[in-house]
């Protein structure tokens, strides 16, 4: 469809509508999803804890094909602004695509119709990052322009994107015209990719630079035929928004075969309590691990205080996130699968960033498929409970089937708990392990072992530099007792998860009669490459049975009381680049455990001979002292 036709069309539906919509959205209660489970697999209750609806969606918004990359913020008249980008062909990044806008006056319990804020007309116009000026009331939109496409396809490189920005004076009800912010904020070098948010930015408020506006760019350089840098931004305003320009800029080169350390992009911040401002990025594969990274500006934005460092224990797949902070606590939302675009959760901080909650601790919203967010604090509630608003992509059948408005209580979240009980891990240098769900002390291979329910029992390490095996030779022990006749029953995991991610893993596969060893690995910017080698049993009989794994000679072997199965190798690091956990008993996205016991467990970044895997078998200890970790397994302390 023409865009002159579909502008008029959406005019002559909009004259149409308007009154009729506004009339009953006024009286219409939030539509009904699903509420999400709580901590006890039970829907949390109280309309005023917990609301949602569905914002915006293909089926009810004539003329797009599909709404992505939502951002949020409330005016200072209180009125809630929700935009996102509505994408007319189809659900690609770079065709025909308009920034669009639905307001709310009630704080996001009922929503006025949709508004096209700027029109693509055949371009992209894409990346909304509104930022509110709390001095003036002006809502200032950030913004990227680039040519469109007629397929699904993403912009060609070098991409021709160029930051845009408008305002509006009047609580978002119309806009200034848009202008290009390009010799701004956009250097010469700058000149492929280009990208603002996309999430809202912020005002200072406290500090020297107080009322000095903030958001977070991302950019890359084209150079010599190929993109030779990525560079990862702040860009500020102390003039309400009239003039802006760069400041903290993180930049990493880019090698000529491809592979980096680190590329953070679409940029969330947040003021601290001390004024300083957090900045959360996405990490897009580059070879440090984890897929987040953060750094911290103490200046106003015009410096970071040092370089992006990437978070490996928080689990997430790569993909935008955002935060917001709620007096000493900070929010940070986002999918909670390591591997892919599903399970939308909040986490918290209590220390201003440095460390978050980990997956079983946060609070799930949903279990569906789900993407980018963005959160916004709506009010304080007369009981004195912060209202929050979360606008996130979510669908049953994929991430991108729909824009979702959450309505939520700080007290509906999860409250901060107490320290798990833990079981010591006496490698040099080792920190005591958390014991999850309830798993119990029983009688081992030696002494005591620690026994798993199957539901959410695992023990989990804290991250250490030491436990990431990269592209080392390595060996695995540990004495397994099970007797389950069906499922997956993970034994070890180290790394991440899924197809692609570098990971090491052992597990019990009953109904196949087997154990299986996985080793997943990356090389350079190759594609990944995965290794597995079977047993020709599953050793279900309910005794005692040691395995080891070992990587070492050209060859990925596994032993099973003394019997070996091998496997060639495959060269490349089994810790590069995905999030990075050590859990025993369960996969690294809780969504499967084990049944059973485990006792003994010891990884050493060595291989050792048939004789030294003969010893462990025997009792051995003279590999301990090259671990890099060793549970006995013995015990499970409390209050550690």
């Amino acid at each position: 469809m023409p865009s002159s036709l579909r502008a008029r069309l959406r005019s002559t539906l909009t004259a149409v509508l308007i009154p009729v919509l506004t009339a009953a959205l006024t009286t219409t209660a939030l539509l009904a999803l699903p509420h999400p489970a709580g901590a006890e697999g039970r829907p949390r209750t109280g309309a005023t804890e917990f609301e949602q609806q569905v914002l915006f969606k293909a089926s009810q918004d004539p003329g797009y094909a599909c709404f992505r990359i939502p951002a949020i913020v409330r005016s200072t008249a209180g009125t809630l602004l929700a935009f996102a980008e509505g994408r007319v062909l189809n659900c690609g990044d770079a065709a025909d695509i308009d920034l669009v806008l639905k307001r709310s006056t009630d704080g996001g319990r009922t929503w006025g119709p949709l508004q096209v804020v700027n029109e693509g007309a055949g371009d992209t116009h894409g990346n909304p990052a509104p930022v509110v000026d709390r001095d003036t009331g002006r809502i200032v939109l950030a913004e990227t322009y680039n040519t469109g496409r007629t397929d699904s396809a993403s912009c060609d490189v070098p991409c021709d994107r160029t930051p845009h920005l408008q305002y509006s004076d009047d609580d978002g009800l119309t806009w200034s015209e848009p202008r290009s912010l390009a010799e701004q904020i956009r250097p010469a070098h700058w000149n492929s990719w280009y990208a603002t948010g996309p999430v809202h930015g912020i005002q200072l408020t406290r500090g020297p630079h107080a009322g000095r506006l903030v958001f977070g760019v991302n950019a890359e350089t084209w150079a010599d035929g190929r993109v030779s840098a990525n560079h990862a931004a702040l860009v500020t305003s102390d003039d309400g928004g009239e003039n802006w320009r760069i400041g903290a800029t993180d930049t990493w080169p880019i090698a000529t075969d491809g592979t980096f350390r680190q590329k953070p992009s679409e940029l969330t911040l947040t003021e601290r309590a001390d004024g300083s401002v957090l900045v959360s990025g996405r990490e897009q594969d580059g070879t440090d691990l984890g897929h987040r990274s953060q750094t911290v500006s103490r200046d106003g934005g015009r410096s970071f205080a040092s370089p992006f460092r990437a978070l490996p224990d928080l689990y997430m797949p790569q993909v935008q996130g955002s935060v917001l902070r709620l007096g000493d606590r900070m929010l940070l939302a986002g999918p909670a699968d390591p591997d892919r675009r599903r399970t939308m959760a909040i986490r918290s901080s209590y220390d201003g960033g440095r460390t978050w909650e980990s997956v079983d601790r946060g609070t799930v919203v949903t279990t569906d498929w789900s993407g980018y967010s963005d959160l916004v604090r709506i009010d304080r509630g007369t009981d004195g409970n912060d209202v929050v608003g979360l606008l996130y992509e979510g669908g049953a059948v994929d991430a991108r089937d729909e824009i979702r408005f959450a309505r939520f209580t700080e007290d509906w979240l999860k409250p901060r708990r107490g320290p798990d009980p833990t079981t010591p891990d006496r490698a040099p240098g080792g920190r005591r392990a958390a014991v999850l769900g309830g798993a119990r002390p029983t009688d081992g291979a030696f002494g005591g072992a620690i026994a798993f329910d199957g539901a959410d029992d695992a023990v989990r390490l804290p991250y250490r530099s030491r436990l990431p095996l990269h592209d080392k030779e390595f060996t695995a022990s540990l004495w397994f007792r099970y007797t389950a006749a069906t499922g997956e029953h993970p034994l070890l995991w180290m790394g991440g998860v899924g197809t692609t991610q570098p990971q090491v893993w052992v597990r019990g596969e009953p109904a196949s009669g087997r154990l299986t060893a996985l080793m997943t690995v990356r090389d350079g910017a190759a594609p990944p490459r995965t290794v597995s080698v079977r047993s020709t049993g599953a050793y279900n009989d309910g005794q005692w049975h040691h395995l080891a794994l070992r990587r070492g000679g050209g060859q990925l072997t596994l032993f099973v009381d003394g019997t070996r199965f091998a496997v060639g190798d495959v060269a490349g690091s089994v810790s590069r680049n995905s999030p990075f956990g050590v859990h025993l008993g369960q996969r690294v996205d809780s969504r499967v455990h084990f049944t059973g016991a485990l006792d003994e467990v010891l990884v050493v970044d060595r291989a050792l001979s048939d004789d030294e895997v003969t010893g462990l078998r025997a009792g051995d200890t003279a590999a301990r002292r090259d671990a890099i970790l060793w549970l006995p397994m013995d015990r499970v302390d409390r209050g550690h």
